[in-house]
């Protein structure tokens, strides 16, 4: 089974899948997934690509439990090519490491999941209740607007069961397996313009310098605790992440007449996002009289956690659990760290939603890798969470 995840990886790599575009990644998958007797549903929505494909026991006319594998074929731009030890888009093997854009985030975890159903399938095709489900996307890593967010809305509206699924994006630190997630946290963007007057540099006292303004703001803004986290979730934090004059040229005895700044609060459920905005709010009025702000939303904090009135439903947490254990002889923490991702979108569904993938040491970096053994590891922890959701009693 190694050399077909393998080989899967190396071709799903080989497409240059640059977010939105599939670039063929999808096809390859929905071949694989014909060849099982999946039933496969194309929803492509403008530039993104996207399917639903599902498999059931034909001799069960009642569908107990679907298990859904949800995840994305495209990724980010490569960056600097020549920094790259081979062509970022030609998977290659050096000392039992794959390199290649998309093999942690998230082509190999594809991979896994595919061979982990074939296994399944070729042991069990007549002996297991309920279905096995893939819910796959082109579009994640850039704006998300017409991919899972539009697709699970189209399967919650036509009444899908949709119990347990399992995201395979890059969720470990060091050790396959020592992390998984079952929430996100939120993101917050705000977009403030602080006004000034232009003037001379040397007659500043004619002028007023919009960037001398926000330097004490910031200053505070830096020193806020908003939070102290919890165990599922670190502190909420802000980052500037633009800073811009609008003096464009290379004079530099201008005084601008405004600046622009950006920033990003990454927020956990111990602070409201209103909260946030109305902290910031006052702190920027404190040292600034003429401004604007904008904000938006792309996502909010959530927690997925088995429903302990439902007694008919198995605790897909604690399967994963167990099962790492077992392939990887390591318990995982559960710490809801990093950035956004479709669980997101999916959380609607009300299923029990995990995020267990690859080690995120390298992704959207120059040079992404994954060690070979990794892939195996992790195909044979979904195959053993196929067996637990899917087998008969």
């Amino acid at each position: 089974m190694l050399n077909q995840i393998v080989t899967l990886t190396k071709k799903l790599i080989n497409c240059p899948s640059i977010s939105p575009y599939d670039a063929g990644c999808q096809d390859i998958l929905i071949n694989y997934l014909d060849e099982l007797n999946f039933s496969i549903e194309i929803f492509n929505i403008k530039d993104t690509k996207n399917f639903w494909a599902y498999c059931h026991n034909n001799a069960n006319i009642n569908i107990v439990d679907t298990l859904i594998f949800a995840g994305h074929t495209d990724v980010v731009p490569p960056g600097d090519i020549t920094k790259w030890k081979s062509d970022p888009f030609q998977a290659i093997i050096k000392n039992n490491i794959l390199y290649g854009r998309g093999s942690i985030d998230m082509k190999g975890a594809l991979a896994a999941m595919i061979m982990a159903a074939k296994e399944f399938f070729n042991k069990y095709s007549n002996y297991y209740n309920g279905r096995l489900a893939f819910l796959i996307t082109s579009d994640e890593e850039s704006t998300a607007a017409n991919g899972t967010k539009k697709v699970i809305n189209k399967l919650i509206d036509r009444n899908e069961k949709l119990d347990y699924f399992i995201i395979g994006e890059p969720t470990s630190n060091k050790i396959l397996g020592d992390n998984i997630k079952n929430g996100r946290r939120g993101s917050l963007n705000i977009e403030l313009i602080v006004k000034g007057i232009q003037g001379h540099v040397a007659y500043h006292k004619l002028a007023n310098n919009p960037i001398h303004q926000i330097v004490p703001a910031l200053n505070e803004l830096l020193l806020v605790q908003w939070d102290k986290g919890n165990k599922f979730f670190p502190k909420t934090s802000m980052q500037i992440t633009h800073m811009l004059s609008s003096i464009k040229s290379n004079i530099n005895n201008i005084i601008p007449n405004n600046i622009l700044l950006k920033f990003n609060f990454r927020f956990n459920n111990e602070i409201h996002y209103k909260k946030i905005l109305d902290i910031f709010n006052k702190i920027i009025q404190k040292h600034i009289k003429y401004f604007n702000i904008k904000w938006n939303i792309s996502g909010l904090p959530f927690l997925s956690l088995p429903q302990t009135n439902n007694l008919n439903k198995k605790n897909l947490m604690n399967i994963v659990k167990k099962n790492i254990k077992l392939i990887n002889n390591i318990y995982p923490t559960i710490f809801n760290d990093g950035g956004t991702s479709d669980a997101r979108f999916i959380i609607k569904s009300k299923a029990q939603i995990i995020e267990l993938g690859l080690i995120n040491s390298t992704i959207h970096k120059i040079n992404e890798c994954v060690k070979i053994n990794d892939l195996y590891l992790l195909s044979k922890i979904y195959y053993k969470i196929i067996k637990d959701i899917l087998l008969k009693n």
